[in-house]
């Protein structure tokens, strides 16, 4: 598969990954569900939710508009490494805090698998 094609993917799966997080307040019911807890903790939780989203709506946009950019430079690999593990780090905390059988969860978890995958092809195809 090119290089154009894994960083289209790449994209692809960010992007998904964005419009997902924005739908956290319908899907898990915030802030109705979140009032069970502290507002330090209610702040925090949707605060990272907002930051992940910005940070996946970045990485598809760099990977639509920058392909050369990442597959060709020590930086840009870098880069698409560090979202491979970002994506890596994400399933071995799925495993460890997220002990939910359903199915739900395990296509999430094969979801941040192909994250992991894609983006490490994406780094290494150049």
């Amino acid at each position: 598969m090119s290089t154009q094609a894994l960083l289209l993917l790449c994209a692809i799966h960010s992007l998904g990954f964005a419009l997902f997080h924005l739908a956290f307040w319908t899907l898990f019911k915030w802030p109705r569900t979140l009032a069970a807890t502290t507002l330090p903790n209610r702040a925090i939780v949707q605060i990272a939710n907002v930051q992940l989203v910005w940070v996946f709506l970045l990485v598809a946009v760099l990977c639509l508009l920058y392909p050369r950019e990442l597959a060709g430079t020590p930086l840009g690999r870098a880069f698409l490494l560090g979202m491979s593990g970002f994506w890596a780090l994400r399933l071995a905390t799925q495993f460890a805090w997220l002990r939910v059988h359903h199915p739900v969860v395990h296509a999430l978890s094969l979801a941040f698998a192909l994250g992991a995958i894609v983006f490490a092809l994406a780094a290494s195809a150049a």
